[in-house]
């Protein structure tokens, strides 16, 4: 071929192809444009009916990759792709690549398992895996955490699904335990009716189920009183801290020793 021929058939295969290799990255550039403005819409339209926050979620997920994954098969058969074909070798290496990815399949479906038993929902504040966190989002293969001092943690639902989880955020209401020490010889009975007196001026702790106080074990250095009481799941924390911190003044000005670890020792001489 002379150099005319060639320009001659690079302006024929433009003329032929350009066309639709432009038209289908409009498509492409479109396409994904309108997948994330209706995925936007159908979260808005589930969020204004008051869908689950989980399933809210996971339904944007799943919807934003199906909706790519459309696109992209049909630009290439845009551009001349024989669709045919194609599907032959997707099934062909449908196989190897559900054996590549069966982590990421497990992880599918154990998010279809978490929305349809809801052991927890976006909101709930967990601990799973080894990490203690809010659930931030539900999405198709794993559950971002936000943790107390705001990490972001991933999490694959294959695990979640299949794992032992705490979900603090189920019940309305939770019991709190404390453990007092007071010094060997100190008078029981005025600990106890302290506490008591404590735990029942402080009115976000239940009257139902009553308050109980017990001696629990007479330790090496200490006389350890438990105490268990019950409160809504907001107050857990709060009501926790802001006890200890009023027992810990009752007690020194009511003069009742808040022991520390200490031994005797014994000097025998011959």
């Amino acid at each position: 071929m002379d150099y005319n021929e060639i320009l001659n058939y690079i302006l024929s295969l433009m003329l032929k192809y350009g066309p639709r290799f432009f038209g289908a990255i409009i498509i492409l550039i479109l396409g994904f444009w309108f997948s994330n403005i209706f995925t936007r819409m159908l979260v808005k339209i589930m969020n204004k009916r008051e869908v689950d926050a989980s399933l809210v979620s996971f339904t944007k997920s799943f919807v934003r990759i199906s909706l790519k994954i459309l696109i992209v098969i049909t630009v290439m058969s845009m551009i001349g792709v024989a669709m045919t074909s194609f599907i032959a070798i997707l099934g062909a290496a449908g196989l190897a690549v559900g054996l590549a990815l069966q982590g990421s399949l497990s992880n599918f479906a154990g998010g279809v398992l978490i929305l349809i038993f809801k052991p927890y929902k976006v909101g709930d504040f967990i601990e799973a895996q080894g990490f203690l966190g809010s659930v931030k989002e539900i999405q198709i293969f794993n559950t971002i955490l936000n943790t107390p001092d705001n990490k972001r943690i991933v999490i694959p639902n294959g695990n979640l699904a299949n794992g032992s989880l705490i979900n603090y955020s189920s019940m309305e209401e939770r019991r709190i335990e404390w453990i007092f020490s007071v010094a060997y010889g100190t008078d029981y009975e005025k600990a106890e009716k302290i506490i008591m007196d404590i735990i029942n001026n402080d009115e976000r702790i239940l009257k139902e189920p009553p308050p109980f106080i017990g001696l629990r074990e007479m330790a090496d250095s200490s006389v350890n009183i438990v105490t268990r009481a019950w409160a809504k799941r907001d107050d857990f924390w709060p009501v926790f801290f802001e006890v200890n911190k009023t027992i810990y003044k009752t007690f020194k000005e009511t003069g009742i020793e808040i022991p520390f670890p200490q031994m005797d020792v014994h000097m025998k001489t011959k």
